[in-house]
């Protein structure tokens, strides 16, 4: 199984971080290296900014928590050695972090895309996705201001899911988990 899911996956390289001011949010856009397609991921503000680090090369006084997930990788003697998106269900991306080393032998971790990206930056690590996922969510080299529509889209679909979330704290009368997820949701439509 996982040879075969090894031949569908697709290197990729983070092209750019858009911001997009009415959700505030970010998509991280990953290019297919031998091809047109992009994939926009949509992370956090403080995802974007770790990606965004990492791109520039930037040194920081203290590591942050993607550079200390390197630090070890590395001080237990293994080797991160590859990110792969592999999933999209629901409008939520999947990722994995394929470890390698004498201590752990061949591991595969699941992961956040925006984690997996940070990591794979610092890390020099080759990142991929899934041919299915690009033939789903990618746009075609050209199509920039699709990338906007895929941001709203995904913060309609996040909005979706934290209603439904929202309800089901009401009905199990979670009120301190239904207060913070209705100030999330004021947060989305502002």
């Amino acid at each position: 199984y996982l040879a075969q899911v090894d031949s569908m996956m697709i290197p990729v390289k983070v092209n750019k971080i858009s911001f997009h001011p009415p959700s505030r949010s970010y998509a991280v856009v990953l290019k297919e290296i031998n091809g047109p397609r992009k994939l926009p991921v949509i992370v956090g503000a403080f995802e974007a900014q770790a990606i965004a680090i990492s791109l520039e090369f930037m040194e920081t006084p203290r590591p942050l928590t993607h550079d200390l997930i390197g630090n070890i990788i590395r001080e237990i003697g293994s080797k991160l050695t590859a990110v792969k998106i592999t999933e999209l269900r629901e409008g939520v991306f999947y990722a994995r972090m394929e470890l390698q080393g004498k201590s752990i032998g061949k591991r595969s971790i699941d992961s956040r895309p925006s984690d997996a990206l940070a990591v794979a930056l610092r890390l020099s690590a080759p990142i991929l996705v899934a041919d299915k996922v690009l033939e789903e969510a990618a746009i075609v080299e050209g199509e920039e201001e699709d990338i906007k529509v895929e941001v709203e889209k995904s913060q309609v679909s996040s909005r979706q899911l934290l209603e439904k979330r929202l309800q089901k704290a009401i009905e199990e009368e979670e009120y301190e988990i239904a207060a913070r997820i209705r100030d999330r949701l004021k947060e989305l439509k502002s």
